[in-house]
């Protein structure tokens, strides 16, 4: 068939087929990969996913499943290969067995994206416009999956890449995944609007492109939305602590005395309302902290008008220890009891819990403290006028698992992320992280404070925009002031009630009605 030629299905044949597909589909993922941070070109987001839609475009079912998965490897593999550092480095796994590991686990999350593409070349219905739909359909239920099952893994997910550009306007109504589907409509639309016009047309050109005015004004049409759903209930100066430990010391006996120490001195000196520190910065539980040194810790925060959160791990022996942030000010205090605790309640598989089956690979990596106790929800720490919901790490991801806190008269005005990075390097994670806290930002128009180990330490306000960073890998103090908002953005309100379900049946809704759509010979 001549590449100007006419499939079954109405779509020109492709210009390429078998393994040079599949590896174009691999090179179109690792390109998707670089439409984040740092560099988010988000443009490129779109590009991508275009791409994998014209080789999807007349594959059989096996075929697009390959090509999909071929995409989602590519894309994953080079998004998250620092894994590798924290499984090797730290996690004294061999260099073989590290590499094997990560790509194994690429490999399994881009099975989620075969299984989109093989049942997309069933569904497709030999029209752009319907076809994009459905493309946008599968791609949801695939991002969806990928966030949800076995806990849930879903960095780097397509919308994320909008945080920056024209889709972000979207954020406080569809969230991350929302956007994404919208991206992979406008994306495939387009891709095969475009293929469409490479077959032996009567019609002119300007008749076949007429599809594209579609995703064009969608592309554009967040500018009119309305975007203020919240206002501001005040300033908040904070000061965010980067003691710049790397992961390889921070459990050393000599790095330990160093840490305590050092917390007694920048804790009172800290001028912001707020203080907070890294995840886990003071390395050793509270129980081995002498006495002394929490009244020193407690002291700056024994007047009204000071507060502190941090980073420590509590529990005991029998109950199992728990990720948490410790609240300190006049009235919570570490020495009779009467402290505020949040306990990290997403824990990260591996690193942070053991699935069923996998401890000898805990104890290969001896990871300290390696499979945790969850911790339960706690209300806000007040500072102030301000609400402050903690989160801890990667916690952030799953802006579902905390939406009940920022709706309602008495929600959280501000969030606060506790982070230590250091055990996946100096490469592409911190500025992949700031990316999706900026996302929960746009999202729930709350601004965001993150206090981290190596980076990146930063304040956020209510649109995502970066208002201060320190730079990464130096030890230092990042003094700033961020706006508290209260009220409830659209994305809010459903996602909190109802989580991430109604996406669901959206993607199965947009299936139904596609396919009642006749499809074109």
């Amino acid at each position: 068939m001549s590449a100007g030629a006419r499939s079954r299905r109405g779509v020109p044949a492709p210009f390429v087929s078998g393994w040079t597909a599949f590896a174009l589909a691999a090179l179109a993922g690792a390109a998707h990969a670089l439409s984040f941070a740092p560099t988010e070109f988000w443009w490129l987001q779109l590009l991508a996913t275009g791409a994998l839609v014209a080789l999807l475009a007349d594959a059989g079912p096996r075929a697009a499943a390959a090509r999909a998965w071929a995409f989602g490897f590519g894309w994953l593999a080079t998004g998250f290969w620092w894994l590798y550092i924290s499984l090797h480095v730290y996690g004294f796994l061999p260099a073989w067995l590290s590499v094997l590991a990560v790509a194994v686990l690429a490999a399994l999350l881009s099975l989620y994206y075969a299984i989109a593409g093989h049942f997309w070349a069933r569904l497709r219905r030999g029209r752009p416009l319907v076809d994009g739909f459905l493309f946008a359909a599968v791609w949801l239920l695939a991002e969806l999956a990928r966030g949800s099952f076995l806990t849930g893994f879903p960095w780097i997910a397509g919308g994320y890449a909008h945080t920056s550009g024209p889709l972000a306007a979207w954020a406080p109504y569809i969230g991350v995944y929302g956007i994404g589907a919208l991206a992979a409509w406008i994306s495939g639309a387009t891709a095969l609007t475009l293929l469409k016009l490479r077959g032996r047309q009567a019609r002119p050109p300007v008749v076949t492109l007429s599809p594209l005015l579609l995703p064009i004004v969608l592309l554009a049409a967040g500018v009119a939305l309305p975007q203020s759903f919240t206002h501001s209930t005040g300033m908040l100066s904070v000061s965010l602590l980067q003691p710049d430990v790397a992961q390889d010391d921070k459990f050393e006996q000599s790095h330990i005395d160093a840490a305590l120490a050092w917390h007694v001195v920048k804790l009172s000196a800290a001028p912001g309302q707020l203080v907070v520190t890294p995840e886990s910065s003071l390395p050793v539980l509270p129980t081995d902290i002498p006495r002394e040194l929490w009244l020193a810790y407690q002291k700056p925060f024994n007047v009204p008008g000071k507060s502190a959160l941090i980073g420590v791990f509590t529990g005991d022996d029998e109950h199992g220890y728990t990720n948490s942030l410790v609240g300190l000010d006049a009235t919570h205090h570490m020495t009779d009891g009467s402290f505020y605790r949040y306990g990290k309640r997403h824990l990260l598989p591996f690193g942070e819990y053991v699935p069923p089956g996998f401890q000898w690979l805990l104890d290969m990596m001896k990871i300290p403290i390696g499979n945790q106790a969850k911790g339960v929800d706690t209300a806000s720490f007040t500072v102030g006028a301000q609400r402050v919901r903690p989160l801890i790490c990667y916690e952030d991801l799953f802006g579902e698992d905390f939406a009940k806190s920022v709706v309602g008269p008495n929600a959280a005005t501000l969030l606060a992320n506790s982070t230590n990075l250091a055990w996946f390097g100096k490469r592409m994670i911190q500025d992949q992280h700031l990316q999706f806290s900026r996302m929960r930002a746009l999202e729930f128009q709350r601004g965001q404070v993150r206090a981290t180990n190596t980076g990146a330490t930063a304040v956020i306000d209510w649109q995502g925009n970066v208002t201060a960073r320190l730079p990464p890998e130096v030890e230092g103090e990042l003094d700033a002031s961020v706006e508290g908002r209260i009220g409830d953005t659209p994305y809010a309100v459903w996602v909190s009630q109802l989580r991430l379900w109604p996406l669901w049946v959206l993607a199965a809704a947009m299936i139904l009605f596609g396919l009642m759509v006749p499809r074109r010979l």
